[in-house]
């Protein structure tokens, strides 16, 4: 046990540092800095980093409301595609800061989007031509092409290519064209086919301006994209056996589409009622038939005019 000296060392000369830490404070003020109270670090003007112009924001801003499932780091890749060769670039950090911020007009340009009221339009302005794809019972994946007018939604080519070469894409665009008319304007995605010298000056020779999406930008074509979610939805539940067919299940698919499928854009009409511009609510006839296809799949009225 310590002597009573010793425990008077212990108890007095922790009260007199207390004192003079107290005293020196008063005199001199805080001389011990309050970590968490720091002031931000101010850098020069120079070092800091330029604001971005308020057309970058406000193109963040709509990438984001059309593609809401896209990742800050894909919408920066997207910018820099489009943009880059215009000196202006942008991280994902900074588009991060955007889609917080501006969280809430993104919801209002997006809900926008949505509940827009599109209308019939006339025909053979714009084309839209894509591709996709159904794998049959054995395995083999066949490639099917759709041409789809913009104006009335018409489908006018789906069919099962044999390959996705440009003859073949070309020669099935002629079909369409010597059936229902040649086009203002043709608008397809970026693959090599459509991009090949061959495919670009048939289009210039007969008087259709080609029309290709911007890179990751599949909504720009949404029309014929919206088209082929109807039809994997269908095909989703549709075994085929081989090609053949499946051209067959195509051919009642376009015409369970075209004239029996009411289009909620077009009013209450068919794509096909649009093309030929028949007002189906004042239809003298009053017979109907019932349609039904794909093991019912595919079902409805066709009302003639």
């Amino acid at each position: 046990m310590p002597s009573l000296p010793v425990l008077v060392l212990m108890v007095i000369l922790p009260l007199l540092l207390i004192g003079i830490m107290l005293l020196v404070r008063q005199i001199y003020g805080n001389p011990i800095p309050r970590y968490g109270r720091r002031k931000p670090l101010m850098l020069p003007v120079h070092l800091s980093m330029p604001a971005k112009p308020e057309w970058v924001r406000q193109e963040i801003i709509k990438l984001k409301a059309q593609g809401p499932d896209l990742g800050c780091r894909h919408i920066a890749m997207i910018f820099n595609r489009r943009y880059a060769a215009k000196g202006m670039t942008v991280g994902k950090t900074y588009v991060s800061n955007v889609i917080r911020k501006y969280y809430y007009d993104i919801h209002v340009i997006r809900q926008k989007l949505k509940c827009r009221k599109l209308t019939a339009g006339p025909r053979n302005r714009i084309w839209g031509l894509d591709l996709t794809g159904k794998t049959d019972d054995q395995g083999q994946l066949h490639s099917i092409l759709s041409i789809l007018d913009h104006g009335t939604r018409a489908n006018l080519t789906l069919a099962v290519l044999k390959n996705k070469s440009t003859a073949t894409l070309l020669r099935a665009l002629a079909n369409g064209i010597e059936r229902f008319g040649r086009p203002q304007t043709l608008r397809t995605d970026n693959e090599a086919m459509f991009r090949s010298w061959l495919f670009r000056i048939s289009l210039w020779l007969v008087g259709i301006r080609h029309q290709r999406i911007e890179p990751h930008c599949p909504w720009q074509n949404g029309r014929i994209e919206r088209f082929f979610g109807t039809l994997k939805h269908a095909l989703d539940h549709w075994a085929v056996e081989n090609r053949d067919q499946l051209n067959t299940s195509l051919h009642l698919f376009r015409l369970w589409y075209n004239h029996i499928r009411p289009h909620q854009n077009l009013q209450g009409h068919t794509p096909a009622e649009a093309w030929t511009g028949k007002n189906i609510f004042q239809r003298c006839s009053q017979k109907e038939f019932w349609f039904e296809a794909w093991d019912g799949l595919l079902t409805g009225y066709y009302l003639p005019a």
